[in-house]
Parts: structure tokens; sequence; C-alpha cells
């Protein structure tokens, strides 16, 4: 039996998930919880034991976070189902969750039958971390209906959704896809212009290439450049962005004086001395020594940092008030 979905969720009875991996198992279990009927659509033979099992092992932070998961450990799963035939998993559904692999050309083959066969009402969207929804939608009769919804990995646990409209994509659509995201506990941001990899992972990709340039240039190990961030601007951002920072760092002129002071200098004398790696065969045969030596490389090691990293997560998101309200 159905249960009832979380106030602001009415609309959506049922969603699809295109993709069962890491991404869409995460989105899965949160429609789940919030009361959303969830079909899988993903043509490996092998995807309800790694769905169910991946569903299992988010239960835990799940209920951490106050939200029912009976839905998810039950091992017939209320609510879950599968369709290999995507058309088939699409018809009748009220919103659309693509999760594939980050290929223009298969996304654009999903969302061609997509659109067909899903319902006029349903919410297009698609997980893509690069690649814009203007470019996915070249192929759609009828690109007004694709939007970004990109989440910051694990979806289930951490707030981000990017929401990206493409350069046709309705304005009632990105209006639809905000309260969507909202209603799931999520904190929906619409960004103003496509740009490739969104923001947050433009601002990711720019600290990891620093963190390799440190690491393969011997300063520090992964470790203790690991250990670095979460002990200083980690924290320090998780309080205040980089842009309130550095306003609070100028004192009462704030990010004007900051930039006159301290800005220009960074300006002079840091940007041009930041890294340029690449990942050639001596920095890869580097980082993956480093790693196997701090985080081991057994499937246990990464269960075991997984679950350590939620539970981190989760405190960190109480003291600053971000949990999600339970259904």
């Amino acid at each position: 039996m159905s249960s009832t979905p979380a106030p602001g969720l009415a609309p959506y009875r049922r969603a699809a998930v295109i993709g069962g991996g890491v991404i869409g198992v995460s989105w899965a279990a949160l429609f789940l919880a919030r009361g959303l009927d969830v079909v899988i659509s993903d043509p490996r033979p092998d995807i309800e034991e790694l769905v169910r099992t991946g569903l299992d092992g988010i239960a835990p932070a799940l209920a951490e976070l106050g939200l029912p998961t009976d839905r998810l450990t039950d091992r017939l799963t209320d609510g879950l189902s599968f369709e290999p035939d995507l058309a088939t998993a699409v018809a009748g559904v009220d919103v659309v969750q693509e999760n594939g692999p980050e290929r223009l050309d298969l996304k654009q083959g999903i969302w061609r039958t997509v659109e067909q066969a899903a319902p006029a009402h349903a919410l297009l969207a698609t997980s893509t971390s690069s690649i814009p929804a203007s470019a996915i939608a070249e192929a759609m009769d009828q690109p007004e209906r694709l939007i970004v919804g990109h989440p910051f990995n694990p979806p289930h646990l951490v707030p981000l959704v990017e929401v990206v409209p493409g350069e046709r994509t309705a304005p009632a659509v990105v209006e639809q896809a905000k309260a969507f995201y909202a209603a799931l506990g999520k904190q929906p941001q619409v960004l103003r212009k496509e740009i490739p990899g969104f923001v947050a992972n433009r601002l990711q990709a720019a600290l990891f290439r620093e963190c390799v340039h440190l690491v393969s240039q011997g300063v520090v190990t992964e470790q203790e450049l690991d250990e670095v961030v979460t002990s200083s601007i980690g924290l320090r951002w998780a309080v205040a962005g980089p842009f309130r920072t550095f306003h609070l760092g100028g004192g009462p002129g704030g990010l004007p004086q900051f930039i006159e002071h301290l800005g220009r200098g960074m300006e002079a004398g840091l940007w041009p001395a930041l890294g340029n790696p690449s990942f050639d065969d001596a920095t890869v045969a580097l980082l993956t020594e480093e790693a196997r030596e701090a985080f081991g490389e057994g499937e246990d090691d990464v269960e075991r940092l997984a679950a350590v990293r939620d539970r981190a997560q989760i405190a960190l998101m109480r003291a600053l008030g971000e949990t999600p309200h339970a259904a």
C-alpha cells in the first residue's frame, strides 16, 4: 500500500528514476521516504539487487534525518518497482528524474523517448552534472519541458539542488521544479544562465585541481590536505560562503576593503602561482597509492567511510538547522 506523500508533494504520486546507479538510488530513497511510488528504469539484469542493497545502506541516514524508512527496508519495498522498458516506465508518472551516463547522445535518446511517453503534466528533470539542458533538449519536440535538477552527491542527504533552465525551458517549469525540490526538503538554487559544470561542480573542480597540485608536488599528503580543509575552510564555508567570509574579513569596510588590502595581493601573488596539474601516469599512481594508504581499498572500507561521512554530515546539518522536516 502506498503512503501519503509529504505536504507540497500531493501532485506527485509516482516518480520514474532513470538509471539505478549511486545518484539514482539516492533519489529513489528520498522519493520513497517522502511517500512517492518509484519505478526504476535501468537495463542492467542485476539492477533490482543493486538498488535494494543501496536502499538498505541509505535507510539509516534517512532515519537520522527523521524521515520514515519503512518503505526502504522492507525486502518487498512497498511502492518500488522496476521496468527496463523506458517508455513503459515513464507512462503514468508525475515526475521523471534522469541519471544516465554523462554522454550527450545517450541523454538525447533517453529524452526523445521520455517526452513521447510521459504524461503532459509530468516534470522532466535531468541530474546531469555538466551537460546544459539546451544541448540535451535539441533532440526534443518540446524542449520547453526539460530542466536540469542537479543534486550534490548524495542527493538524499546534501540539501543543494541546482535548478538550471535551458534556453527554451518554460518559466512555469522552473517554478514547478523549485517547488518540487523544496517540498522534498531540498534547497533549490536557480542559476541565472547555463554554464558547463554549473556552479558547485566548477567550484569543486577548481579546489580539487589545486589539491592535486599540492599533493603531486609533495607539499602535503592526501590525508594531510583533507585535514587542512576540514579544520579550516571546510568549517568556515559551512557557516558563511566565500563572499561573506571575505566580506567579514574586510572588517567595517566589508568586501571592498578586503579586496583593496588583501584581495589585490591574492590576485598578484597567489593566482598566478596556482598549479595546473594533469592526471598523467605518475600523478595517478601517486594519488592511488596515497588513497590506498589513507583510506584502504576494499568495499568494506568505502562503506565504513561513507557511514562516517553521513553521520558527520547529519550532525553538521543539525547544528546549522538545515535538516529537512520529517513528513
